[in-house]
């Protein structure tokens, strides 16, 4: 595949980084306790039993993985705890993750190491990842660089690695999640807009250091079309009326009415 976990490390670690980059990674290092729990459970999910975001909606519904991983190679970008990649594994495929974040990373080596998985995990920037072109048939983000990467640079990024026919698939905050959510983000999304769609999809917000990115769906558009992929599906799923989410513990009301999350799904032309 044209590098190893040693050679990525060394690169994540020597460079200097993005503003955004370097604050990001700051912030995960500090994040990565509470995300130790939720990714131990994750990587216990058999195939078929693999649960996707805030409110942890089932494969079945949202079909983020491709039905034929197998003998497949593909990446996750931005991994944190690396569980989409061992359910990949599981399923066949080859994986690759990489992460901004050191700390993130130790806790998916061990994860590694108790379920008896093996794949790279890399210390890395998924704006710039250190892989030849067309190494892989399969990428995917679940608030990973979707979310924390600069999109005009990932995105093009992640096109270079795919192969002719390659799908991207990413899960991320839904756009009118994003816009009604308050600068608390303790508090629930309101039933009115708090912030201004137009020159605000890059976002700290306040009494944080991390950085978000929250582009609007004609944003996505022209960044995937320009990139060379084809939209084949965008979703905003409903979220059940009975769902609970330790993430968005008083928000489930308003999820039942717009969408708290979206997923697109593309695929490179040939």
């Amino acid at each position: 595949m044209g590098t190893d976990r040693s050679t990525a490390e060394t690169q994540g670690d020597s460079e200097a980084l993005p503003q955004h980059v370097a604050a990001n990674r700051a912030a995960w290092d500090l994040y990565a306790e509470r995300f130790v729990e939720p990714g131990e459970r994750s990587w216990r999910l058999a195939p078929g039993e693999e649960r996707w975001g805030i409110f942890g909606l089932p494969e079945a519904e949202l079909r983020m993985l491709p039905d034929d991983l197998a003998g497949k190679d593909a990446i996750e970008l931005g991994c944190g705890t690396a569980y989409v990649s061992a359910w990949m594994a599981r399923r066949g495929a080859r994986p690759v993750g990489i992460d901004n974040s050191p700390r993130q990373l130790e806790t998916a080596a061990r994860l590694q190491h108790e379920h008896g998985l093996d794949f790279p995990i890399l210390l890395g920037n998924a704006e710039r990842v250190p892989y030849p072109d067309a190494s892989f048939d399969f990428a995917i983000s679940e608030y990973g660089a979707v979310l924390w990467a600069d999109p005009v640079l990932w995105v093009p990024e992640a096109a270079r690695l795919l192969r002719p026919g390659g799908r991207l698939h990413v899960l991320t905050n839904g756009f009118v999640f994003y816009l009604a959510s308050p600068d608390d983000e303790t508090e629930p999304p309101t039933e009115r807009l708090l912030r201004p769609q137009f020159g605000s999809s890059r976002i700290t917000w306040p009494g944080d250091t991390s950085v978000e990115f929250h582009p609007a769906h004609g944003e996505w558009i022209r960044l995937f079309t320009a990139s060379g992929f084809e939209i084949l599906e965008m979703l905003e799923p409903q979220t059940p009326a009975d769902a609970t989410s330790r993430w968005m513990p008083k928000g489930s009301d308003w999820a039942t009415k717009w969408p708290a999350e979206e997923i697109w799904k593309v695929i490179k032309r040939a």
